[in-house]
């Protein structure tokens, strides 16, 4: 596979260079791109959650996946999935903690997108150009570990990757996309947060705090 990896890195320098050469703005910033794997260590995953591709508009997309700097206005996708977290974990809404997506890969959570960038106003512009065998091979490794995981797969895209998943004492937890195309297709009242964190604790490991720890 290290060739394969080799030749996808290839041509992703390929589509880097020729977006660079006609102009056009690419997101994340390039330091950016491998956000989600360089700032959780691999065997510190206990959930993922599977994305896309990044935010194409100006300032959203961080390196990781659904989240956005903390200055930026939140995409309908982030607004869908921060309701939910509510209505899923705070059922009298009174005092609700703040969420903040950016502190979840502190607790094992990898927020991973299946393509690492996308042009400025073209969402799935870089879209089978090498990402996703880079990606999917990240996916494997982590299906194929003993330590039971939590995989949330939403909407077509992501679902697909559950092929890829050879272990079956992992939790798989699927539904549609949070956006709002499809979040009243099944994302909105699916529970998975709640879901997540019980399938941890029967494993003996800890749960998620899906809000945010330094907000109190």
């Amino acid at each position: 596979m290290c060739a394969e990896v080799d030749n996808a890195f290839e041509q992703l320098s390929e589509c880097l260079k020729k977006a660079q050469l006609q102009g056009q703005k690419v997101y994340p910033a390039t330091h950016q791109y491998f956000r989600a794997l360089n700032t959780l260590d691999p065997e510190a995953v206990k959930v993922v959650i599977l994305g896309q591709d990044p935010y194409h508009g100006v300032g959203q997309a961080n390196g990781l996946a659904f989240a956005v700097p903390p200055d930026c206005p939140e995409p309908p996708s982030l607004k869908n999935i921060k309701k939910e977290v509510i209505r899923d974990l705070t059922p009298s809404r009174n005092g609700v903690r703040r969420i903040n997506l950016n502190a979840w890969s502190a607790q094992g959570v990898l927020l991973l997108n299946t393509i690492l960038s996308v042009a400025e106003g073209q969402p799935g512009s870089h879209r089978k150009q090498g990402w996703e065998r880079i990606t999917d091979e990240v996916i494997r490794w982590l299906g194929a570990r003993t330590t039971p995981l939590v995989f949330m797969l939403w909407g077509a895209a992501a679902q697909k990757k559950a092929a890829l998943l050879s272990s079956s004492h992992h939790k798989v937890l699927m539904t549609s996309h949070p956006s709002p195309l499809s979040v009243y297709r099944g994302f909105s009242g699916c529970g998975h947060f709640s879901e997540c964190n019980r399938f941890l604790i029967a494993q003996g490991q800890a749960s998620i705090d899906w809000f945010d720890p330094e907000a109190g």
